[in-house]
């Protein structure tokens, strides 16, 4: 599974299928996701010299994931971009292809039913939970300090934290321990360091996205 795929399996509720509340701009930290996982395959990276920061494309072979090949096309269409740039264009229609990967490998299931008769709503609850099951394992042990984080856990967590959806996914006993945990793993050095910066920029890209939806929302609110 990709770091983007087990994000949205995090983030879905799975009785209804639904993105939890509480996690800010899922949209675009999926699209965070799949940079990263780009980044992993060496296929995307960020620059270091002269304009830091923006996102270039580094050749390599071609994924064999659909959304992979899709989001490098977005990338090579921005390249030269910051990433924040690239998580509008990258996000459309991403959530159904996630979903749609996911439902193929039996992860999920679709659903489609008439709500008082009326209007047709789509759910994607869970089929199989035993992957999901081991992933929030790993991820609560990364946080509980039993298990170092690594180049799956470690990006996913840091998502999570941009997002401030920790512990609202994930199961943990003591929150506030699971919090400053989550930031000292999307602050710390536990990948290559490619991976690493490009990890650092995704989350400011995605934290950016976060602030300017929430400061929006409040300005809307104010003005009712």
């Amino acid at each position: 599974m990709l770091v983007a795929h087990d994000l949205l399996l995090l983030l879905l509720d799975d009785e209804t299928g639904k993105i939890t509340s509480g996690a800010a701009e899922p949209d675009k930290a999926l699209a965070g996701a799949v940079l990263i996982d780009l980044a992993a395959r060496e296929l995307v990276g960020v620059t270091t010299e002269g304009k830091k920061g923006r996102l270039v494309t580094l050749g390599g072979q071609v994924p064999p994931e659909a959304v992979l090949r899709h989001g490098l096309a977005v990338v090579r269409e921005k390249e030269g971009h910051k990433p924040q740039s690239v998580l509008g264009p990258l996000a459309k229609g991403l959530r159904d292809q996630l979903a749609s990967d996911l439902i193929e490998a039996g992860v999920l299931r679709h659903e489609e039913r008439k709500v008082l008769g009326l209007f047709r709503t789509t759910r994607l609850p869970a089929a199989d939970s035993s992957h999901e099951a081991g992933l929030r394992d790993r991820l609560t042990a990364v946080l509980t300090g039993a298990a170092v984080p690594d180049g799956h856990t470690g990006p996913l967590i840091a998502l999570l934290h941009a997002m401030g959806a920790v512990t609202s996914v994930i199961p943990v006993e003591d929150k506030r321990a699971a919090k400053r945990r989550a930031k000292e793993i999307a602050d710390g050095d536990w990948a290559a360091a490619a991976v690493r910066k490009a990890v650092e920029e995704v989350q400011a890209a995605v934290m950016a996205a976060v602030i300017a939806a929430t400061t929006a929302s409040t300005a809307s609110a104010g003005s009712s």
